[in-house]
Formats: C-alpha cells, structure tokens, sequence
C-alpha cells in the first residue's frame, strides 16, 4: 500500500486544511516508504501504542489527508496506454474538473495556472479506448482545446517524498 490523494474525491478537509504533528508526520512518512508495515511497528518508531497509532491513520484517512491504497503497474494488467491530456476550458475551473472526475479512466485531474486550465492523467486499455475518451472528452460543452501527451515510457513513479 501506498499513501496517497485524489484532492477532487477525498471527504472533509482539503490540503493545507489540517495541522500536524510530528508523531503524525512520522507516521505517513513510514507509511509511504511501506504501507503494509503493521501498526505496531511504527508505533515503536514513534512513541506511540499500536491503538493510537490505528486511530491517527483512522482520523488522517477520514478527514482526506491522505489515501491507502495499492498502487499498480497499468502495463501488468493489460494498460497499454497511458497519456497526459491539458484542457483548456471556459467557464468555472471546478465544475469542469467534477465533469471529467467520473470518468473511469481518470486517474487524476489537477487544476493548474500556466499552458492548461486542467491536466488530466489517463489510463485506457489501448489507442481505440484512448481516442473514444479524448472524444468524449472533447464533447464537454465547456473544453475549447486538448492536447493529449502520450506516455512512451514511465521513468520513474514515488510517494515517498515526506511531509517536509
């Protein structure tokens, strides 16, 4: 497992929104560098019981600061196309990013201020999938433009980086 966040889809308080400690802080941090590491374990690294440990990653889970999850090769299970789309759209930026957070090959949308109003990471099973996206895509009464920047190769994917 890995701790992440889907910023569009998480519950409660939002980046930034939440203070925290360095017990807590210590805690995400091990959980980044190996999410199946039990409980107890880090409790030992930080000072913590196993209990207050569980009812942190409880709280920091419930109020969206962070996300467990596995994280996949799209390669080893069948995803042969994985592609940045930039949107330029008009109109207000968030009830664009909410058209496009359903779709199921969106993997993440990012509100951005430079080239693009929205980036948006993709994964389909092939090309033909790829294409009937960007089509849908492009059907949204508010996109005026897209620019689709295929993957050739993932170089390198971490979530390790802390919580500075």
């Amino acid at each position: 497992m890995t701790v992440g966040s889907r910023g569009g889809s998480t519950a409660g308080a939002r980046f930034g929104d939440v203070d925290l400690d360095d017990k807590s802080k210590a805690i995400i941090e091990a959980l980044q560098h190996d999410g199946r590491r039990s409980y107890a374990d880090i409790g030992r690294d930080v000072g913590l019981s196993e209990t207050a440990v569980r009812q942190r990653v409880t709280r920091l889970v419930e109020n969206g600061t962070m996300q467990i999850v596995a994280v996949t090769n799209p390669l080893q299970l069948g995803f042969q196309r994985q592609a940045m789309i930039g949107l330029s759209v008009s109109g207000d930026l968030t009830t664009a990013a909410a058209s496009l957070e359903d779709l199921p090959q969106v993997d993440y949308i990012i509100i951005t201020a430079g080239t693009f109003d929205l980036l948006v990471e993709v994964v389909c099973a092939d090309d033909d999938e790829l294409l009937a996206l960007l089509n849908d895509i492009r059907a949204l009464p508010q996109v005026e433009r897209t620019e689709t920047m295929t993957y050739l190769k993932l170089w390198d994917q971490i979530y390790n980086w802390g919580t500075r």
